[in-house]
């Protein structure tokens, strides 16, 4: 089995992208991607594309106006989880040597919704009863908050440590930075959760280049090797569900970090899921960032930020960067690459050596989730 790595990375800024198609969106990123690269076009041996809400054949229709044409390119729709989802299936055909070099896509837009919850299907019987996803976060918040004996204050403490760290990237949709009062004190959205505890609609695209030992040998570039790629889906469970403890994702960190050979102990970043305030909070204890019931502490002290024992979500994650659904994924993977080589300027982590990735997506009926994608990562 060969290694694969991360040669290259791009990505547009995450904002209200109105006038842009899809492939206006993907292009730049990918085309940026691959000048990091230092791979032409016609260098690339297979796309993977993943999205939510592109439509048919979105990956050949971004591909086409670079010349891309003729090899395999395959279309992902995992929810939420689409970009890590497209990400892990170049790793898998790199690691098993069908490709030297695979191009990953992600991207979505969506403005095309003119706002509010993004549309679910409506058959599932949660979803007729209403369960839309801020709903579902804010039932977690409603029980995390009565189980753990902390305040909202907490809650919008996430916010406030992700509009700190967006507002040193210039790829983030939200910039400026927020106290706790301004937090609490934004629209309600679901009790507890207000605005500025929930991610934005908005539009965006990155990409990654993803190659072979001797490709990233032949091309001389900086590279981040891909330790581990875990992609598990959700398993039904009749009756209860403990929100706090998500399954999936407690599952899929345990079995990257056994592929990877490193644990939660030897992070020195991480982008994980933040759709809500209160989904870092749950996230923390899943990845064993903290014991389970420590996640409050853990964020009040400081733990989770720059000084502290792990940077979470130094991107500004999806509360402040955006979270435009099958581009999440791979911008997730864009961050960890530039802070692991050192290309991350004011948001940069420290002599980053190790970092992870973490994305769930899609509410089902009798599931905590449709999808989880774990990814781990190491500087070269």
């Amino acid at each position: 089995m060969s290694e694969a790595y991360i040669v290259g990375a791009a990505m547009i800024p995450m904002a209200k992208h109105r006038e842009s198609s899809y492939s206006g969106l993907a292009i730049p990123a990918v085309l940026n991607a691959l000048k990091s690269a230092g791979v032409a076009p016609k260098e690339v041996d297979a796309v993977v594309c993943g999205h939510a809400f592109g439509g048919m054949l979105t990956g050949q229709r971004i591909v086409k106006e670079m010349g891309i044409g003729a090899v395999p390119v395959t279309n992902v729709d995992n929810a939420c989880s689409g970009g890590a989802t497209a990400l892990h299936l170049a790793w898998k055909d790199v690691q098993a040597g069908r490709h030297d070099i695979v191009l990953v896509i992600g991207v979505d837009k969506l403005t095309q919704f003119g706002g509010g919850t993004l549309p679910l299907v409506t058959e599932d019987p949660e979803v007729q009863q209403g369960m839309v996803m801020p709903a579902l976060y804010a039932m977690r918040a409603r029980r995390y908050l009565h189980e753990r004996g902390v305040g909202i204050d907490t809650l919008a403490g996430v916010s406030v440590k992700a509009r700190r760290h967006g507002a040193r990237n210039p790829y983030a949709q939200f910039r400026s930075e927020v106290t706790t009062e301004e937090v609490l004190a934004s629209r309600p959205i679901c009790d507890p959760l207000t605005l500025l505890q929930c991610c934005p609609t908005g539009d965006g695209a990155a990409a990654v280049l993803v190659v072979s030992e001797a490709a990233r040998k032949r091309l001389g570039r900086p590279a981040v090797r891909i330790a581990a790629s875990i992609l598990h889906s959700g398993q039904a469970t009749a009756g209860f569900r403990d929100m706090l403890r998500p399954e999936i994702s407690y599952h899929s960190a345990a079995d990257a970090y056994e592929a990877a050979g490193f644990g939660p102990q030897d992070l020195d970043l991480v982008e994980l899921h933040d759709a809500f305030s209160i989904a870092e909070l749950v996230y923390y204890e899943a990845l064993g960032l903290c014991e389970p019931g420590g996640s409050a502490a853990f964020l009040n002290a400081g733990r989770s930020t720059y000084g502290g024992d792990v940077v979470v979500n130094p991107s500004g994650g999806l509360l402040s960067k955006g979270h435009p659904v099958g581009a999440s994924g791979v911008a997730q993977a864009v961050e960890v690459y530039w802070q692991l080589t050192g290309q991350a300027g004011e948001r940069q982590v420290p002599d980053a050596k190790r970092g992870l990735s973490h994305v769930t997506g899609g509410g089902i009926a009798g599931l905590d989730h449709g999808a989880c994608t774990v990814h781990c990562f190491e500087r070269v």
